[in-house]
């Protein structure tokens, strides 16, 4: 037997008149059409995985020579050299 907890949600009347609307199509109850809609978000969130970053490498060599080892703090300065203060 699976347990379960009462528990309250607010809902905006319009959404909620339709949700009731849609149950009473179904033959069904609110609560189990508020399931069915968890239980969908849920799986859907599983089935989409990971975030995975797209490759946006651009071409080119890497870092130039003079700054290969510099700390961030050159290579920050540097590209903005000449840009204000």
């Amino acid at each position: 037997m699976v347990s379960s907890m009462k528990t309250t949600v607010d809902i905006p009347d319009p959404l909620l008149e339709q949700a009731r609307r849609l149950a009473a199509q179904r033959s069904s109850t609110l609560r189990e059409l508020v399931e069915a809609g968890l239980r969908h978000v849920l799986h859907e969130r599983r089935r989409s995985g990971s975030f995975v970053l797209r490759d946006a490498r651009v071409g080119g060599r890497g870092l130039r020579d003079e700054f290969r080892g510099a700390s961030w703090d050159r290579i920050r300065d540097a590209a903005y050299e000449g840009r204000g203060t």
